[in-house]
């Protein structure tokens, strides 16, 4: 079965993204292979706003990534590269994550995340914390969450500081 993972940069603090949701803040870590870690995706589960945002940046859904957008006023048009998901998300999910392919990324959204977390749906969190403090920002869960026991299952640490933390959600 595929895993649904939230992947994830935060700030020591909590914050997936500041204020005005900016993620100049991240550090691109030459260490980090992300062409590695981008291929054990091939499915992107993204909120209206992250998939908004990530649309300006690079001009649509990510490369070689099938794109499940979710939310409640977008329209089938307003993301022709993506597969739009309302309220009724649940089966879709769940014949996605029984179908054949690689494991699925739930990329940004402290909603969404919540969300998906509340269903069951979340089956590794794993956050890399930057070394900053924003102070503020959009955080990594938003309140109101519910808890989730977690158990660490792999870790390492960076030169420039940044911890990677990987969890599975009990």
């Amino acid at each position: 079965m595929r895993r649904i993972r939230y992947a994830v940069a935060a700030s020591l603090d909590g914050y997936i993204a500041g204020p005005n949701g900016e993620a100049d803040w991240i550090i691109m870590d030459p260490e980090i292979d992300f062409g590695e870690i981008f291929a054990q995706f091939d499915a992107v589960l993204v909120g209206r706003k992250t998939y908004q945002a990530v649309a300006r940046m690079e001009g649509g859904a990510l490369p070689s990534m099938k794109s499940y957008v979710f939310s409640r006023t977008m329209q089938p048009s307003d993301c022709p590269d993506a597969t739009l998901l309302g309220e009724d998300y649940e089966d879709t999910l769940r014949s996605l994550k029984n179908s054949p392919g690689k494991d699925i990324w739930l990329f940004g959204g402290g909603s969404l995340f919540r969300s998906l977390l509340r269903a069951g749906f979340v089956d590794t969190v794993e956050v890399a914390v930057m070394p900053a403090l924003l102070g503020e920002g959009i955080p990594l869960l938003e309140t109101p969450a519910p808890r989730a026991a977690l158990e660490l299952t792999g870790h390492t640490i960076y030169k420039s500081g940044i911890v990677s933390l990987e969890y599975k959600v009990k």
